[in-house]
């Protein structure tokens, strides 16, 4: 039972990444086999301009998350990190879904559904935006500049003596 957690993360990490590699496979392989089988007028420009860097985040994904193991004898070396964190490591995995669905809609409606792919930028440019705004009124608060008016910050002990007493307390 020793090392539970890190044999199950290894479990799953290796599931996972199977799972990703045989899905990429697949959609690369139908998009191939529909570009040069069937003639359809698709052009592998943007094909390789939106899947290069898709695959290089598979790589850096695989790099990351693969467990590693003894050659000696076997045992669990390390489980590799954990491929279901949140940060940058979600990110990653939202634009590899949806170069996936790029490439479906692709398959399906033609090259102009590469125009998807827009809103992975736009995605990004609206998470840094939140991020900083969120940044931004969590520190406005440690300037001071609230507390001249006096209601910011009441609290709810404040407005039951305020409502008991009828007249506003301050403390000093």
């Amino acid at each position: 039972m020793a090392q539970k957690a890190a044999k199950s993360l290894a479990a799953r990490n290796t599931s996972l990444l199977l799972r990703t590699h045989i899905t990429t496979l697949s959609l690369h392989a139908i998009f191939l086999l529909l570009h040069w089988l069937f003639n359809r007028p698709r052009s592998l420009l943007p094909y390789f301009i939106f899947t290069i860097p898709t695959l290089a985040i598979e790589l850096y994904l695989e790099r990351l998350g693969r467990p590693r193991y003894n050659s000696a004898d076997g045992s669990l070396r390390s489980p590799g990190e954990d491929l279901g964190a949140s940060g940058l490591t979600e990110y990653m995995w939202d634009v590899l879904y949806w170069t996936w669905g790029c490439m479906g809609a692709v398959c399906i409606f033609g090259d102009r559904a590469w125009w998807l792919w827009i809103v992975v930028p736009l995605y990004s440019v609206w998470l840094a935006w939140t991020t900083f705004m969120g940044m931004k009124s969590g520190l406005a608060g440690l300037g001071g500049a609230g507390e001249a008016d006096g209601a910011v910050g009441e609290s709810k002990r404040q407005k039951k003596l305020e409502k008991r007493s009828g007249q506003r307390v301050q403390y000093r």
